[in-house]
């Protein structure tokens, strides 16, 4: 009995929201989103949200900025369309790495982001695997912060068994690796980096055993792939007989499917947060498991007003 509830998409993930609602056994909302000739986003939505519980699906992807206007008017138009309560069901979150000062006189964007999408109107947001646990307090409303750990351990036990071992690519993602690594049952290892530059980064040395090891390098985003590459020889290195990277979201931007291509690496394991561009789609390294059966039962509790958090215990 999903009567009252509707959902609608931007132009970021087209795809998964269809999966979403194909799952749900309800219809997308009817929205056109396009721009004018100036470049201006526009919205019309095209049926009646008044009194509805609304979700709005859209990733903050690439192009970054188009995307998180789609979703701010989106959120406009339906609290000006007398919509009940707004979700805004951001998968991937962009602007999340600039989530503290890093530099004198430097911008905390993730929290301007949030304060944007509060102001739009939104009742509450779900999102991904955000790459900073804190930018759930950058917000005002409810954030409910969903992992991708049940999809990427489903496929892991089924295709990798043996010597394995988790690691992190930095020190900040150990905690991701140690919960993985609890869940399988396996050792995990530490990638020392230092990082020269934005996007740039300096393998230095392994902390943990790897040798003889089938290694999976877990982290929440793959943008680049600078920091992949470089400690997957690192890890080779080391005496790591197969390296594979698993993470949730796959920015894939600039010279990451050439580095990819050129490295020795044997999969990488994502999710469909952020759809696939065209160059990354010809990289047959790269397997694309779906997200939308968890969204899809995170919405349905939140329509119910059930417990979202014991989606993961």
């Amino acid at each position: 009995m999903l009567d009252r509830m509707r959902i609608f998409s931007g132009n970021a993930n087209l795809p998964l929201a269809q999966k979403v609602c194909e799952n749900l056994g309800v219809s997308l909302g009817k929205a056109s989103v396009t721009t004018f000739s100036d470049g201006e986003t526009r919205v019309e939505i095209n049926e009646n949200v008044r009194g509805m519980d609304t979700f709005i699906i859209q990733s903050t992807c690439p192009p970054v900025n188009s995307t998180c206007m789609e979703l701010l008017i989106m959120i406009d138009a339906m609290k000006r369309a007398s919509a009940d309560r707004i979700t805004a069901v951001i998968p991937y979150y962009g602007y999340a790495r600039q989530d503290r000062k890093v530099a004198p006189r430097a911008p905390i964007s993730a929290k301007l982001v949030a304060d944007l999408i509060t102001a739009a109107g939104a009742s509450r947001v779900l999102s991904i695997d955000l790459h900073a646990g804190q930018i759930q307090g950058f917000f005002n409303i409810p954030v409910d912060n969903l992992f991708a750990t049940p999809v990427l351990l489903d496929y892991i036990r089924r295709y990798y068994q043996g010597n394995i071992v988790i690691v992190s690519p930095d020190t900040g993602g150990v905690e991701r690796a140690r919960a993985f690594g609890k869940r399988l049952d396996v050792n995990i290892a530490i990638v020392d980096k230092r990082r020269e530059g934005p996007n740039e980064s300096a393998v230095m040395n392994i902390i943990g055993d790897v040798k003889g090891a089938r290694v999976i390098v877990l982290d929440d985003m793959i943008d680049t792939a600078g920091t992949i590459t470089q400690a997957a020889r690192a890890l080779e290195g080391a005496g790591a007989v197969e390296v594979s990277v698993c993470c949730t979201h796959p920015v894939l931007s600039g010279p990451a499917i050439e580095r990819i291509e050129s490295s020795t690496l044997k999969e990488i394991i994502v999710t469909d947060t952020i759809p696939l561009h065209d160059m990354a789609k010809t990289c047959n390294r790269i397997k694309v498991l779906s997200v939308a059966g968890l969204i899809s039962e995170a919405v349905r509790r939140i329509y119910y007003n059930d417990s979202v958090h014991s989606l993961f215990i």
